[in-house]
């Protein structure tokens, strides 16, 4: 029995329409699905999203009426220096018939009309991180392009989404380093001046990966503290596992009612 046969077996047939990865602060929202929980633990070759605030499970069902699959933690690179980590619970979520994935993900902004407890819907990236994780593919599949990786007509779902609900939600360009230590001053200095308008430390190895796989993707940060040197705040994990929830319930309501809108 294949993984997806066995994934199949315990959730049923039905084909998902979307995929969902949870960063900081939105594991719960896991929790409020109808349908099947697996642990990571019992996914054979599943990575092990070895970070506090996230929920490892493969949780299939139906929100606000549209079936999903959703991954409530990620594998990031700075756990084991894998930037492929998340490549077989992608395959998997295509294969269980997922069309499009969004992505979240807590961040640190640069831009003072996107402050902490705010959201950044993703229009490109700096991988400036400079690892990909399709580095060792063999086939000219590798060669993605990467224009419009952040899908337009998901963004402006999203976007008249959040707008009908009075929530601010600003576009801008996710920066990703590769952690797990936080960015100096410097490096926040020097990624704002190429362009960057928040930075954090996962997103951009999944949607590469996305594209690869030919599914459509769009990401929204939880904005959880200013980038290094641009505010007194302390950084520090802790800080960001406090901070993601403020972001994190605006994220929800914008996620349901885009669901909705879907089933």
């Amino acid at each position: 029995m294949t993984l997806v046969q066995d994934i199949q077996s315990r959730a049923g047939t039905a084909p998902v329409k979307v995929g969902l990865i949870l960063g900081s602060g939105l594991g719960h929202i896991a929790d409020t699905i109808e349908g099947t929980a697996i642990d990571y633990a019992d996914l054979p070759d599943f990575p092990h999203a070895g970070v506090s605030g996230h929920n490892p499970k493969l949780v299939i069902g139906d929100l606000e009426g549209c079936r999903v699959a959703v991954l409530g933690g990620r594998a990031h690179y700075y756990e084991k220096g894998d930037a492929n980590a998340m490549r077989l619970p992608l395959e998997t979520l295509k294969a269980l018939g997922a069309e499009q994935i969004l992505l979240t993900n807590a961040a640190g902004s640069f831009r003072k009309d996107i402050p902490p407890g705010n959201l950044m819907l993703i229009s490109d990236h700096i991988n400036f991180s400079g690892r990909n994780p399709l580095i060792g593919e063999p086939s000219d599949a590798r060669f993605v392009n990467m224009t419009d990786a952040y899908d337009k007509s998901i963004r402006h779902d999203l976007a008249e989404v959040a707008a009908s609900l009075d929530i601010p939600l600003k576009s801008g360009v996710y920066a990703w380093y590769s952690g797990p230590s936080f960015e100096t001053p410097a490096e926040i200095r020097a990624i704002h001046t190429l362009g960057a308008d928040a930075v954090g430390m996962s997103t951009v190895p999944e949607v590469i990966l996305c594209r690869f796989l030919g599914l459509k993707v769009a990401a929204i940060s939880t904005i959880t503290n200013m980038a290094a040197g641009m505010s007194d705040e302390v950084l520090s994990h802790e800080h960001t596992k406090a901070m993601a929830p403020v972001g994190a319930t605006k994220l929800e309501n914008i996620l349901r009612h885009y669901l909705k809108g879907l089933a």
